[in-house]
């Protein structure tokens, strides 16, 4: 079993993505619908027509100016290389065409279980949740086992159940965490009622909120104004960052936060960030 010592640096590397590793998945397997985030609408199964012979994107660095917002947010966690190349062995779906469907079927699944490790794994690395590090452990190394099957099996996953599980286990390291002292208060002055969990957010003024150790699991933070806010140990597990104004705001030690997360949201170089996350190309730079 994997201890807690060396769990923070085993897992995280194989749950970034690695675009070169993988077969285009995302461009392929997902649909996506005429929006303010896409340009046109795509079938789930349709090869975007973006996608060029060797897998690569032909619009890349101009996605967000064409009209692919959402591909810029998007997030596999690193499930992309893992159905290349370990779940389908490096056997792309172009050379082996009977092969395709059941890939891109799996790539979705494969996708749920990275995010899970990925939140098991931080779960870990945090000294509150002491007392259930042998149950995240646990998790952890079923979560990990089922990345491992064949895609017959995978493809029969009951996925919600798994979840529902880990999320149980989610839950109770939030509120370990969160139940000890916060910490000190960055420059945000206001104080508030601390809006909770699923709560409706959308445009919302949280300037200068302190909203450490807040619950913000699945709250709808569309287009809210998070400018010079303190989420520091707030739990942002699922929370709907699109659009939201993350300037100058203070997310260092906040639980459960994602990449795709921020990649949603608008920030700045004052924009403050745990440690493993890094600041989107779209973002002001002053």
């Amino acid at each position: 079993m994997r201890t807690v010592q060396n769990l923070p640096n085993l897992l995280r590397d194989d749950l970034r993505p690695d675009c070169e590793n993988c077969f285009g998945l995302c461009c392929v397997a997902l649909p996506f619908a005429l929006s303010a985030d896409f340009a046109f609408t795509k079938n789930a199964g349709e090869t975007c027509p973006n996608l060029q012979s060797d897998f690569r994107c032909g619009i890349h660095k101009d996605l967000r100016q064409k009209g692919f917002r959402g591909c810029t947010v998007y997030e596999c966690f690193g499930a992309g290389q893992k159905v290349s190349q370990f779940t389908f062995k490096g056997k792309d779906w172009r050379k082996t065409p009977e092969t395709a469907k059941l890939m891109f079927d799996v790539f979705p699944i494969m996708q749920q279980l990275h995010e899970m490790l990925l939140y098991l794994t931080e779960a870990l690395s945090l000294q509150a949740t002491a007392s259930i590090h042998s149950d995240l452990c646990r998790a952890l190394e079923e979560t990990e086992r089922l990345t491992h099957l064949r895609p017959e099996s995978l493809i029969e996953l009951d996925v919600p159940a798994h979840r529902a599980k880990i999320n149980l286990l989610l839950l109770r390291a939030s509120e370990l965490v969160r139940s000890g002292p916060l910490p000190a208060r960055s420059r945000s002055k206001k104080h508030r009622k601390k809006p909770g969990r699923g709560a409706d957010l959308i445009g919302a003024n949280l300037r200068g909120a302190d909203l450490r150790g807040a619950n913000l699991r699945g709250a709808l933070l569309i287009a809210a104004d998070l400018r010079d806010a303190d989420l520091k140990m707030a739990d942002l597990i699922g929370a709907d960052f699109r659009d939201a104004d993350v300037r100058g705001a203070d997310l260092t030690g906040s639980l459960f936060l994602t990449q795709a997360q921020i990649n949603a949201a608008n920030g700045d170089a004052k924009t403050k960030l745990p440690s493993m996350l890094s600041q989107p190309a779209h973002w002001s730079t002053s």
